[in-house]
């Protein structure tokens, strides 16, 4: 089972907050740089 199914089957009144960004992508953000889509997303 994957993350995604995981979060569709918490209970309806739960909010999830956003995970926070990463360092990586703190750095990119700093530097004006664009953030790159999943390698995941990009591969298929």
């Amino acid at each position: 089972m994957n993350i995604e199914r995981l979060s569709r089957l918490s209970s309806p009144g739960e909010t999830t907050s956003p995970r926070p960004p990463t360092t990586f992508q703190d750095f990119l953000d700093q530097n004006g740089l664009p953030r790159l889509k999943s390698r995941r997303a990009v591969s298929s």
